[in-house]
């Protein structure tokens, strides 16, 4: 069997952009299949967007960004609007004004914890469309331990991971590799381990770099 192409893929759960970055690269994932039997390997890692953010932020995801960025709240307003239009053309779902802004650390322990059961691809589409299309909390252990029951994983086992930070050291290397490559935004996308592709692109160009890697593996 042809050796996968390996995808690290850095994201928090807390950024649109990454949710819409993930279903660009899937498309040109597909795309990438449609004329090509390599198959593509995809791994999340660990990135928080803001860190100091409490479990529960009292207030909208308007109220955050303002304090947060500093911004008017009719541009902020205005941003959100232009975002949930782009989240539409991929098929997306935002709903910002039921979102529940929240630290992450406890969503990304429960990704590597996932992993661990190979159903961290499950899980992170999951907490996705929890977050930002059906306003679920997703910073607490009761709620992630549901979300992730949700997907095959077992409540109680990923509840006790949790609570007993099992998984932080990983959520904490994922973040250093970040810093040692450079990353200061996500999503950002390492293909075959020496290709960097930052933001959501367009799915051609996801495509055009597992095409790239394929045909120099064929070289």
């Amino acid at each position: 069997m042809t050796e996968p192409i390996k995808v690290d893929i850095w994201s928090d759960i807390a950024c649109p952009w990454c949710f819409i970055g993930k279903r660009k690269f899937e498309a040109g994932v597909a795309a990438f299949a449609a004329g090509s039997d390599t198959p593509v390997e995809v791994e999340y890692h660990s990135f928080e967007l803001a860190p100091d953010t409490p479990v529960d932020f009292e207030g909208s995801e308007l109220d955050f960004l303002v304090n947060h960025k500093g911004m008017p709240a009719e541009q902020i307003t205005e941003m959100l609007g232009r975002v949930t239009g782009i989240a539409a053309q991929t098929g997306l779902e935002f709903n910002f004004d039921k979102l529940r802004h929240t630290n992450t650390v406890l969503a990304h322990q429960a990704l590597h914890f996932a992993k661990a059961h190979g159903k961290q691809r499950e899980l992170a589409e999951v907490l996705f469309r929890a977050y930002f299309t059906e306003g679920k909390h997703v910073g607490k252990i009761a709620d992630l331990a549901e979300l992730g029951a949700s997907v095959g994983l077992d409540a109680a086992e990923l509840t006790a991971a949790l609570e007993s930070d099992r998984y932080l050291a990983d959520v904490r290397a994922d973040q250093a590799q970040a810093q040692g490559y450079g990353i200061q935004g996500v999503p950002f996308f390492v293909i075959d381990g020496k290709y960097g592709v930052s933001g959501a692109q367009e799915a051609q160009a996801f495509e055009q770099v597992l095409t790239q890697v394929s045909a120099e593996r064929g070289a």
